[in-house]
């Protein structure tokens, strides 16, 4: 029997919902308007959204007047982005190693650190060259990722989190090239529930490869949703825009 990839049982949990019911929607207004910015879409411009969970960012892109489709493997949360739909904003599970409507697209977003989840390298790979096929020749990828170095010297090893009945223990450690962080909690019947996270610790450099390879070019990389210049340990994220 095949093992089940901590991203399936955890993104399908409805406890993972509970726990992050306190995304910063504001936050990612703000990223997204600075990002249209630099950009400079046209009006017409076809986007994706990859891992878009419940849609947040792609529900600020649509805003913009942009046609914008939003994939995830979470059947959950597919669910609650599709109550957002309108005539420019469509949602549909899919799993990002999959090309998804070749060519189609002007840009290609992964918002808030959706890729590295797996156990496989090739898996990645498999990915990257899916976001790749999915742009128009000349189309833009944009990859916003956290920043190895900067998030291992600001690594919490133990905190609890109060979200309404429930109470998550979480331990996050790097090892072995990832970062990994155990969650406990008792669930609504009094047992004691764990899931774990993983994402790969890329760098820079990891990433330039594996995109490369996929027959993409880096052209710019910020350091934080103000897209100010990146620091290799300063800066908070990578957000980095690749050409086709």
């Amino acid at each position: 029997m095949q093992q089940t990839d901590w991203f399936e049982s955890w993104f399908e949990s409805p406890y993972y919902q509970v726990l992050y019911q306190n995304r910063d929607l504001m936050e990612a207004q703000r990223f997204v308007d600075t990002l249209l910015a630099y950009l400079h879409p046209l009006p017409n411009a076809q986007m994706l959204d990859i891992a878009c969970g419940e849609g947040r960012f792609a529900i600020q892109l649509a805003g913009h007047g942009y046609n914008v489709t939003g994939i995830d493997l979470s059947q959950p949360s597919i669910a609650k982005a599709k109550q957002s739909e309108n005539d420019y904003l469509h949602f549909f599970v899919h799993d990002m190693r999959l090309p998804f409507h070749n060519h189609d697209f002007d840009y290609t977003f992964n918002f808030f650190t959706s890729f590295g989840y797996f156990s496989d390298s090739h898996d990645h790979e498999i990915a990257a060259k899916s976001f790749a096929t999915s742009l128009k020749k000349g189309g833009v990828l944009v990859v916003d990722y956290l920043n190895k170095e900067y998030a291992i010297s600001q690594l919490q090893p133990e905190q609890s989190i109060e979200r309404g009945n429930y109470i998550f223990h979480i331990k996050k450690r790097h090892e072995k090239n990832h970062f990994v962080k155990d969650i406990s909690f008792i669930d609504k019947d009094d047992l004691l529930r764990h899931y774990t996270e993983r994402v790969a610790s890329f760098t820079l450099a990891d990433f330039v490869a594996m995109f490369e390879k996929a027959g993409l070019s880096l052209t710019e990389t910020f350091g934080d949703y103000q897209l100010n210049p990146y620091h290799p340990t300063h800066s908070p994220r990578m957000i980095m825009i690749f050409k086709k």
